[in-house]
């Protein structure tokens, strides 16, 4: 089967397709269900971000510029920071930052290992390779992220009485917050584990889809998809429990107290 035997879609066929939501936009009139607003921006504002970066990646795939390439991928390390911060309802001063930091780590750290140890590529900034497995690391640590920092704000806030009666009666700042962290953690983790629990079973991954669609093997597509699924968890992992832990540090302070920080939350 050669790998360049594919149908290519037209623009024509690409409006075609927004038959589907216009559906979805008149069932939402029809029942009064109030989607039409949303799902209209929501289908429009993806339709513009994915032409442009069409566009920027053909334009970066031609140069094949090292600092082209990095720029591109910590602007989408950075938006991913902001993204996830965004999603929660709690904020301290450095969420931000500490948010980029683990975001950052996670997704480089997986995403060089997956270019130079396990796929081998020469250059290693060959952006046909880079920008896709890095941008699926980080949509999925952006989301592991963003609900462990969500729910460890949240059941702080709400624990908040009960952890200090635990440092009162002389528990650590870990033994007090731990089940808080475990929490967060876990539920950083859950969409990951779930999606992996039913793969292959129930839903079908998009980048093996599109593999087998544009013509190549599709053992060679599950390979490639089973690499990036164990890519995709391990930047989960690594992003998400150095975002909480960052936060536990910048909301406990050596003497095992709530540092004012706290108090600016909610």
């Amino acid at each position: 089967m050669e790998t360049t035997n594919y149908i290519q879609i037209s623009y024509g066929q690409v409006a075609l397709a927004t038959l589907f939501i216009l559906i979805n936009i008149g069932l939402s009139l029809s029942l009064r269900l109030g989607l039409e607003q949303s799902l209209g921006i929501a289908s429009l504002r993806m339709v513009v971000q994915l032409l442009l970066v069409g566009y920027i990646l053909e334009w970066v795939f031609t140069l094949s510029n090292p600092i082209l390439v990095i720029l591109l991928a910590l602007g989408m390390t950075v938006i991913g920071g902001v993204s996830s911060v965004n999603r929660t309802r709690r904020r301290f001063a450095s969420i931000y930052w500490n948010n980029f930091i683990s975001l950052l780590s996670g997704s480089f750290l997986v995403t060089g290992i997956v270019l130079g140890g396990i796929l081998r590529i020469q250059p290693w900034y060959e952006p046909q390779y880079l920008i896709p497995l890095l941008g699926m690391v980080l949509g999925n640590a952006l989301t592991g992220t963003s609900l462990s920092l969500d729910r460890f704000m949240e059941d702080l806030t709400n624990r908040r009485q009960e952890i200090e009666a635990l440092l009162t009666l002389g528990a650590t700042r870990w033994e007090a917050a731990h089940q808080t962290i475990k929490e967060a953690l876990r539920t950083g983790m859950i969409p990951t584990i779930n999606s992996m629990m039913v793969m292959g079973l129930v839903s079908l991954p998009g980048m093996m889809t599109g593999q087998i669609l544009a013509g190549a093997s599709p053992n060679d597509a599950i390979r490639y998809q089973i690499v990036i699924i164990f890519a995709q968890a391990s930047g989960t992992a690594i992003a998400t429990i150095g975002v909480v832990i960052l936060a536990f540090l910048a909301l406990f302070n050596r003497n095992h107290q709530f540092t004012h920080l706290l108090n600016k939350l909610g």
